[in-house]
C-alpha cells in the first residue's frame, strides 16, 4: 500500500478531460486522504470541497466512487484521484472508526495482559449492538503453557470456552501446534472483518500469521502501565482471499451511548434467551420477583461472570449522564 503520507495536498482541482469514474471501497484515511481499493489496486484520493460543507466525513470500509484521470497510473508519483460520493452504509462502528462490517474478530490475550471476562463481555456487547455476531479468539496459549505448565492452562482455557460456547458464541484458541490458524483462515471468506480488542493482545501478530505478506508493527507489553503500545494508529484494510481485514487501534473504552437499559440483555444472548420466561416483560433481571436469569444464575445454568458483565453495563447506563443538543441559531 502506498503510503498517503508522501502526498501533497493539491486542492480540488482535477483534469476535466479524460475522467473516468470508478467504484471502491475506503482502505486507509490519513490527513485527509483516502487510500481506495478498486479492482485489485489501490488509488490515493481525496474528497471533494462539498463534503466539508455537508460535513460529511468518509471513514474506512466506506463504499464510494471516484474520479480517476484515465490512463494514470496509481502507482505514478503524486497521483491523485478525487472523492465524489460516499454510498449509503449498512453499519456504522465509533471505536474502532470503521464502516458496513460484515463479522467481527474480538481478539483476547490469555495472559499479557491477564485475560478479563468483563472487558471480552464489554467488546462482544459493542459487537452485538450493532447487528453483528461476534467470533472470540484467545491469543498467547504458548506463553500460558509456559508460565502455568500443560494441566493448568488446559483447565482455565476449558473454562473460557465452556462459559462463551454456552452463551452461543464461536471460540477459537490459537495454539501454534494446532490447526487453529487453518481453521480461522477457512473462516474468512467474503466481506469486511474488523479484528477488535485492546492494546497488546495480539491483533497485529495474528494478521501477520494471516497475511504473511504484510509486515505489520508490533510492540511489547509496557509493563509500567499493564498493558500494550498502540502499534496500530489508525483502521487499515487488508485483502485476505475475497475478504478484507480490518486492522484497529487497540482499546479498551467502549462506547454505549445509543444503548438504554432495558435494552441491554439483548446484547447477552443467553440472557436475552432467559428472559422470555420472566413473570413481567419489562423485567431488568436485578431485583425482580419471577425472574428466570436469576433463577437459571443460582441454579449455575448461567455463567456469574456474564450477568456480573450484564449489571455492570445496566448500571453504567443508568448512570450516564443526559445529553442536550442545542438548536442551531438561524
Amino acid at each position: 500500500m502506498v503510503p498517503l503520507s508522501q502526498y501533497q495536498a493539491e486542492g480540488d482541482s482535477m483534469a476535466e478531460d479524460k475522467v473516468i469514474i470508478k467504484e471502491g471501497i475506503i482502505s486507509q484515511s490519513l490527513s485527509g486522504f483516502y487510500s481506495v481499493r478498486s479492482e485489485g489496486q489501490t488509488y490515493v484520493t481525496k474528497p471533494r470541497g462539498n463534503f466539508r460543507h455537508q460535513q460529511l466525513k468518509p471513514l474506512v470500509g466506506d463504499h464510494v466512487t471516484f474520479e480517476w484521470e484515465e490512463g494514470l497510473d496509481p502507482k505514478a508519483d503524486q497521483a491523485l484521484g478525487r472523492l465524489i460520493e460516499v454510498l449509503p452504509r449498512r453499519n456504522q462502528f465509533v471505536r474502532p472508526s470503521v464502516v458496513n462490517v460484515d463479522d467481527a474478530l474480538v481478539v483476547m490475550s490469555l495472559v499479557e495482559p491477564d485475560f478479563s471476562y468483563s472487558l471480552v463481555d464489554q467488546f462482544l456487547a459493542s459487537v452485538t449492538s450493532h447487528g453483528i455476531e461476534p467470533h472470540l479468539i484467545l491469543t498467547k496459549y504458548d506463553l500460558l503453557l509456559a508460565q502455568e505448565g500443560a494441566d493448568q492452562a488446559q483447565s482455565r482455557v476449558a473454562q473460557i470456552q465452556a462459559v462463551y460456547e454456552a452463551a452461543g458464541y464461536t471460540v477459537t484458541v490459537m495454539d501454534p501446534a494446532s490447526d487453529a490458524l487453518a481453521n480461522l483462515s477457512q473462516l474468512l471468506h467474503q466481506g469486511l472483518y474488523v479484528v477488535m480488542g485492546q492494546s497488546g493482545v495480539g491483533k497485529s501478530t495474528l494478521l501477520n500469521q494471516l497475511l504473511p505478506q504484510v509486515d505489520i508493527e508490533t510492540g511489547e507489553i509496557s509493563h509500567y502501565l499493564g498493558r500494550g503500545r498502540h502499534t496500530t494508529r489508525e483502521v487499515t484494510l487488508y485483502p485476505m482471499n475475497q475478504a478484507l481485514i480490518a486492522d484497529t487501534p487497540g482499546f479498551s473504552a467502549l462506547d454505549f451511548e445509543q444503548i438504554e437499559k432495558d435494552q441491554v440483555s439483548q446484547l447477552f444472548p443467553e440472557i436475552q434467551e432467559l428472559s422470555q420466561d420472566c413473570r413481567f416483560r419489562s423485567c431488568l433481571h436485578l431485583e425482580e420477583p419471577g425472574c428466570a436469569v436469576k433463577q437459571a444464575l443460582e441454579a449455575g445454568s448461567l455463567a456469574a461472570s456474564r450477568y456480573q458483565s450484564y449489571c455492570q453495563l445496566v448500571q453504567k447506563i443508568d448512570q450516564r449522564k443526559p445529553q442536550y443538543h442545542l438548536k442551531k441559531r438561524r
